[in-house]
């Protein structure tokens, strides 16, 4: 067990990003006239989502989001700000959304999406880095996915998927409107998904747009998706992926890269390994496609690694195989913006190609050559994660976002050959500096089966270690993803009201390969629960724990685990289970993640194999609950439907277990993240309020 020292230039040669300086370790000495956080200053934080660098590294254009409180709205709007000397200033204005922006490669204007003619209608619109008005250069009706320039700077490719012609003819006739849907015609296995609804009929398809006339016209069709479009450096060709199998919804790893030229209609498929795929980008010299991907049909727990294709011929290669990382952002945070992955970036000479890598918490911006693992180097490193990425086009700067422990995610930039980094916003700085923050201590311990794991202990504002004090535990979502270095609101809001909080990140999680990952497969509850008792016993036994006072919560597959704790051992004195998932057998029926949970659970349908399905299930054990337990769900939840929350709640209360249910009306799984922001508030505070009701004297 060891504590972890921050801010120290021997952890890495890399350079550290600047906001892994940012002195939360000195909270406790903050006078006592400065406020503690809340639940409200979810209304103040200004969050950056997305950057993107000029061409000649002297600009970084950014998405920042706000909230407007009287109509609990958010809003995005543009910004620009220059590598060396200067403010950021806004680029657009507004009450609406402009995201996605994309630099012409002269640099000259920026391309975004738009809803700023028709609220919830994106366009494509451009506009001149010196000054005008933003001009639309799209009249569609449907959904826009991700957009980039021809390197000729003559046309952009995107992604859009049609308006179905009864949505299209509602918005026509405005007494259709009224009534809404009749009814919905499904005949697809994958039907809806959380966070966007019901799915439209149409598909996702490639679309060219002439960036001087505004004339956009379909490439690709068919009852098919296509994806992730990049075009080739002469502007001749596009790489794109699609699922061209029988049954794309029951085969997802059935994804080939294909290659489309743009003046004529020729496609052809590329040979690459089976398995899922995204993200494909050329070379500068045209000779090799890289992208993400994996063999065989995923299960959740493997490494997506980094691979390039010769377009010569050849085998493809997967470049960090042996490395053991996931090449993946699975950082968890509760603020909108993260976790982001960017396609992989190629050098100007073809050699090296930038990637981000989650590991032990952190994020990190790596780079590797065609040789291989032997060959990685790590760009950005420290305590913290990297974000959106982008390099200019002579790869003499990146810019990126950094979030810490302690900072939401600010823009940074780094000078490649220097190894310097300058801080570029300080969006959020002043309010946090502002705020009395606890204290956070890093530290490994060995888990249940001797096994090295990493945790967190957030220690409240004032902390004094003669006291003793109530804790939480706080379990992860995913499973296949990590806690770390992380600005997480919940957990400084939990600490302020004088809790312990404490984290980590066991068997079952990202970043720390694929053993590890792969602990958990068809074995939910074994050895997450064992870890999650050891990193437990070695908290309680810190003088300043109150061990009876204390508590646990976790969402989704956190939610999993606290239903899972409360009918495995009566520790804890409250328990808040989110957006749980209770019943595996009902769950892969009604949930859009109904194919991947199969393949958790023995590639077998619960009518194959029930006894797996119910003995994996909370609800099976839910007769051993006696802990008081608050139940938090969304109604509209299509990852772990409301019947999940639903079933739990009726149990204890059929137990008598002391239990209460809230219902959020309108929200999705992502409710913690996402949700409107009053709804979060009130959520917040339904979660402090169940405990301080139970783990306060």
């Amino acid at each position: 067990m060891h504590a972890r020292q921050n801010c120290t230039a021997a952890q890495s040669s890399a350079p550290q990003h600047p906001l892994q300086c940012f002195n939360f370790r000195g909270a406790t000495s903050m006078p006592p006239s400065k406020p503690l956080i809340t639940a409200a200053h979810l209304y103040r934080f200004q969050l950056l989502t997305d950057c993107m660098l000029s061409p000649d590294g002297e600009h970084v254009v950014y998405v920042l989001q706000r909230v407007e409180r009287r109509t609990e709205k958010k809003y995005s709007n543009l910004w620009l700000v220059p590598t060396g000397s200067g403010r950021p200033r806004q680029f657009t204005f507004g009450s609406h959304t402009d995201m996605q922006p994309r630099w012409s490669p002269d640099g000259r204007a920026i391309a975004f999406l738009s809803d700023r003619g028709t609220a919830g209608q994106f366009q494509i619109c451009s506009m001149p880095l010196h000054g005008g008005e933003a001009r639309p250069l799209t009249a569609l009706h449907g959904s826009f996915g991700q957009l980039s320039w021809a390197p000729s700077g003559r046309q952009l490719v995107f992604e859009f998927q049609k308006q179905d012609a009864d949505a299209a003819e509602r918005e026509r006739d405005a007494h259709k409107k009224k009534l809404g849907v009749v009814a919905r015609h499904i005949k697809r296995l994958s039907y809806k998904m959380d966070g966007a609804g019901f799915l439209p009929n149409e598909r996702w398809h490639i679309w060219l747009l002439d960036a001087r006339n505004g004339r956009a016209r379909q490439l690709t069709d068919g009852a098919r998706d296509e994806s992730d479009p990049a075009f080739s450096p002469d502007s001749a060709q596009i790489v794109y992926c699609s699922n061209h199998s029988a049954e794309p919804d029951l085969t997802p790893g059935a994804v080939d890269l294909f290659l489309r030229t743009v003046a004529r209609t020729r496609t052809r498929k590329l040979a690459a390994p089976y398995g899922p795929k995204s993200a494909p980008v050329f070379s500068p010299d045209g000779r090799w496609i890289a992208y993400y991907g994996l063999r065989g049909e995923p299960e959740g727990w493997e490494n997506t690694n980094l691979w390039v294709l010769p377009l010569a011929g050849g085998a493809p290669r997967n470049l960090t195989g042996a490395l053991d990382v996931a090449v993946a952002n699975g950082t968890i945070n509760d603020l909108p913006g993260g976790p982001v992955i960017r396609p992989p970036a190629w050098s100007t000479d073809s050699t090296r190609i930038y990637f981000q890598v989650a590991r032990h918490g952190d994020t990190l911006l790596q780079s590797i050559t065609l040789a291989g693992a032997a060959s990685v180097q790590t760009v950005v490193a420290g305590a913290g994660t990297v974000g959106a990425f982008s390099l200019d086009a002579a790869q003499r700067r990146v810019a990126y976002l950094a979030g810490s422990m302690a900072s939401t995610d600010e823009l940074c930039v780094q000078v490649l050959a220097a190894a310097t980094t300058r801080q570029l916003t300080r969006h959020n700085t002043a309010m946090l500096q502002g705020l009395r923050l606890g204290t956070v201590e890093e530290l490994w311990f060995s888990g249940a089966a001797r096994n090295p794991l990493q945790g967190w202990i957030l220690k409240p504002p004032g902390f004094n270690p003669a006291r003793k004090y109530p804790s939480i535990l706080q379990i992860h979502g995913g499973p296949w993803a990590q806690y770390g270095n992380y600005f997480m609101h919940e957990f400084y809001f939990l600490a302020a009201r004088g809790y312990v909080v404490y984290f980590c990140n066991p068997r079952g999680g990202q970043g720390y390969g694929e053993k590890h990952a792969k602990a958990i497969l068809n074995k939910f509850g074994t050895a997450d629960y064992a870890d999650l008792m050891a990193f437990t016993d070695l908290v309680q036994r810190k003088r300043y724990i109150d061990r009876q006072r204390m508590g646990v919560t976790g969402g989704s597959y956190g939610g999993f685990m606290t239903s899972w704790i409360i009918g495995h051992t009566q520790r804890f004195k409250a328990a808040v289970v989110q957006r749980t998932v209770t019943n595996w057998t009902s769950m892969v029926g009604s949930s859009d993640g109904n194919t991947f949970f199969r393949r958790w659970l023995g590639h077998k349908a619960p009518w194959e194999d029930l006894q797996n399905y119910w003995r994996q299930s909370p609800i099976a054990h839910i007769g051993n609950a006696r802990t008081p337990t608050l139940v938090i769900h969304s109604e509209q939840d299509m990852r772990c439907e409301i019947e999940q929350g639903e079933q739990l709640f009726v149990a204890l209360k059929t137990l008598g277990v002391e239990t209460e249910m809230v219902r959020f009306p309108d929200e999705s799984h992502g409710l913690s993240r996402g949700g409107r922001t009053d709804r979060r508030v009130a959520r917040l505070e339904h979660i402090a309020r169940w405990f301080d009701r139970y783990l306060k004297p």
